[in-house]
């Protein structure tokens, strides 16, 4: 996500980690250790239950390796409900690929870290991933502060990382995208779903197609609300619409004084917001007290029930999000079958399916390193983590959410948007589809 994070602290499958009490010193090791180019050491736990992603059955002649893909996420605090989605899909992809043995002679596991929603304790997740040599892939995370911690230590190391929440362009296509210069700026970063640079013309060509042809823009002056609202404009003046009005607010304001009285004189047939729901709530209910009955449409950062829960107003109200549902993905309703016979107690929410096909695209990388090695791995530790990452930008496979693949700045080559409105007291589904004609 743009500006919410989540993590999910998990059991981890991890037999072997650091106990260093000290960070520095744990950058210390992990720095000696890449700059020497230190040999790995390859291990299989053979006491490694199946469901930690343990091996099944017997090994191929020649000793088998364990592969550790590091997933970062909040497994704590507000947002675990996500990262424990997201911590039980990537799970679920190392458990299916040991029973198929998917990568002949490699036994995959997971170590799952908490980062708490938090850039200083994912940095620190990124320490401890680096340090562990067995580690070649990480998944995660879930909110794009946390990603641009991380994202700096990790390239440095050629440790790849594979997304299936974050939204924020600068992450793939540089702090200047919006003026029209991309450069990619972390070459080990991808991520496998929409961003929103496609938020804004996906909600825009909804209202047209709707028969809106005035709306009002509002946003709350982050980066986020304005990335939404300066796409939706483009793309709906594109279309032949006509923006009437813009206004900025301030989040911490909630009279929003004189405000309805703009948007009522402008003539709008339709309210686009750019911000959370935490602001969107309340200029909702305002809007609709002062009579000023049309919908507000918002981005992800509007999807969230607490933007129900506190208004009673939010009737007709719509939301883009990320991505589409579970159960309108194409592998979405084997996906959940396998999820609910895995018993994982913790739903697998929005960002299950993603995580999954995230966690493949490690796996899948895996496998063309291995296959390109005469069936092993490289046993230097920045060469094995050097060619995963290389091999992940390559990847192409028909994956629970659809065609998993990577452009050049590491976004995701099919993306796809979903439009929701809120309908008898909750968010109801009603568009899913790419994020341009």
């Amino acid at each position: 996500m743009g500006g919410r994070g989540r993590q999910a602290p998990d059991k981890t499958t991890s037999d072997r980690r650091r106990t260093l009490t000290r960070r520095s010193a744990v950058l210390g090791v992990a720095a000696a250790t890449l700059t020497a180019g230190s040999l790995l050491t390859w291990t299989l736990n053979r006491d490694a239950p199946d469901g930690g992603g343990g091996a099944a059955g017997s090994g191929p002649a020649a000793p088998p390796v364990t592969v550790v893909i590091g997933v970062d996420a909040p497994l704590t605090g507000g947002l675990s409900s996500f990262g424990l989605g997201v911590r039980n899909s990537a799970d679920l992809a190392v458990r299916n690929a040991n029973r198929t043995r998917h990568v002949p002679g490699v036994t995959f596991r997971i170590k799952a870290l908490d980062d708490e929603a938090t850039p200083a304790k994912g940095r620190s997740n990124a320490t401890e991933f680096i340090a562990d040599e067995r580690v070649l892939g990480v998944v995660g995370p879930v909110n794009s502060a946390v990603a641009h911690a991380m994202a700096v230590p990790l390239s440095r190391a050629n440790l790849v990382n594979v997304s299936p929440a974050n939204t924020d362009p600068v992450l793939t296509l540089g702090p200047h995208w919006a003026e029209g210069t991309e450069s990619r700026p972390h070459r080990t970063y991808f991520r496998n779903l929409a961003t929103d640079v496609d938020q804004g013309p996906f909600a825009a060509r909804y209202l047209h197609e709707a028969g809106k042809q005035k709306v009002f823009v509002i946003d709350d002056n982050s980066a986020y609300g304005a990335g939404l609202t300066s796409g939706f404009r483009a793309e709906f003046t594109k279309l032949g619409g006509t923006v009437v009005g813009t206004e900025g607010v301030d989040p911490a304001e909630s009279a929003f004084s004189g405000l309805a009285a703009k948007v009522r004189a402008s003539g709008a047939e339709a309210v686009y917001f750019g911000g959370y729901h935490t602001t969107a709530g309340p200029l909702s209910r305002l809007l609709k007290q002062a009579g000023v009955g049309i919908p507000l449409m918002g981005g992800d950062g509007v999807f969230d029930q607490q933007f129900i829960a506190t208004n009673p107003k939010a009737e007709g109200d719509l939301a883009t999000n990320i991505g589409m549902p579970a159960e309108a993905l194409a592998g979405g309703q084997d996906f959940l079958a396998q999820y609910r016979r895995a018993g994982y107690p913790e739903p697998a929410d929005w960002y299950g399916p993603y995580a999954y096909d995230a966690t493949w695209a490690v796996i899948e990388a895996v496998k063309s390193v291995a296959a390109a090695h005469g069936g092993t791995l490289p046993r230097d530790a920045r060469d094995a983590r050097a060619k995963t990452a290389n091999a992940v930008a390559d990847v192409a496979f028909d994956g629970v959410t659809g065609r998993v693949a990577f452009d050049e700045y590491g976004d995701t080559t099919d993306r796809r948007l979903s439009v929701y409105a809120v309908k008898g007291g909750s968010w109801t589904l009603v568009k899913s589809g790419p994020h341009a004609p």
